[in-house]
């Protein structure tokens, strides 16, 4: 039976105009992005059949052309238009940041860090500059490291800092293993750039750790010292 012949409140789009996104299963979001499905197969039946095969709506987003095109019924001009979503929400998300005031609303800065930061298999050293309001300046994605570590230099942190007047930073790195524990290495780096960071009136707000699907705040952990 076609989707069009269920009832109105079982169907995707419909019940996401009556409820809104949040109501709606991965499989019925995923069908709404299909659109139609293929002979013999609802496009909610598709999705299901799709998340199944990626194992997850992350593996199926984060999957290359090769194997997101390799799904029948899907293409080039899907994979265009998934990764343009993507992006969207990616600017959307940083949009907000910039407008508001990251103080007011950790969870918001902590999303956008883990929607920028979670999927690099490398790991990444980032710094989030305030103003004297603390609103956003700047997020600057600043050394690149293997899979498992970056080297992080102080004083180029320090002159990043005074070359966007920064009054305070949020620093943030990712762990590609997934596990956001702080190591004890994370722990010395931040005393040393806390401690470079005061000579010139830059206060350290937090240091953020990113996981996967998880972050830690070395504020909230009483680290930053």
């Amino acid at each position: 039976m076609s989707i069009s012949h269920w009832p109105a409140s079982e169907r995707p789009r419909e019940k996401l105009l009556e409820k809104g996104g949040s109501a709606l299963s991965d499989a019925e979001l995923l069908a709404i992005f299909f659109r139609t499905g293929i002979a013999g197969k609802t496009a909610v039946d598709m999705a299901r059949e799709t998340l199944a095969q990626f194992g997850s709506l992350r593996k199926l987003v984060e999957a290359g052309p090769d194997a997101f095109c390799s799904v029948p019924g899907l293409g080039p001009a899907k994979y265009v238009q998934i990764q343009a979503a993507l992006e969207l929400g990616e600017r959307c998300m940083k949009e907000k940041l910039h407008r508001g005031d990251v103080l007011s609303n950790p969870a918001q800065t902590k999303d956008f860090l883990m929607m920028r930061m979670r999927s690099y298999q490398q790991e990444v050293f980032a710094c989030l500059f305030l103003d004297s309001q603390n609103r956003v300046i700047t997020f600057d994605e600043m050394f690149f490291g293997t899979i498992n570590a970056a080297s992080v230099y102080c004083r180029e942190v320090v002159k990043r800092g005074l070359e966007r007047n920064a009054a305070s930073v949020i620093f943030a790195h990712n762990h590609p293993s997934g596990v956001a524990e702080p190591s004890a290495p994370d722990e010395q780096i931040t005393r040393q750039l806390v401690k470079s960071l005061n000579l010139v009136d830059i206060k350290v707000l937090d240091h953020i750790v990113v996981g996967d699907g998880v972050t830690v705040s070395f504020a909230e952990r009483g680290l930053l010292r």
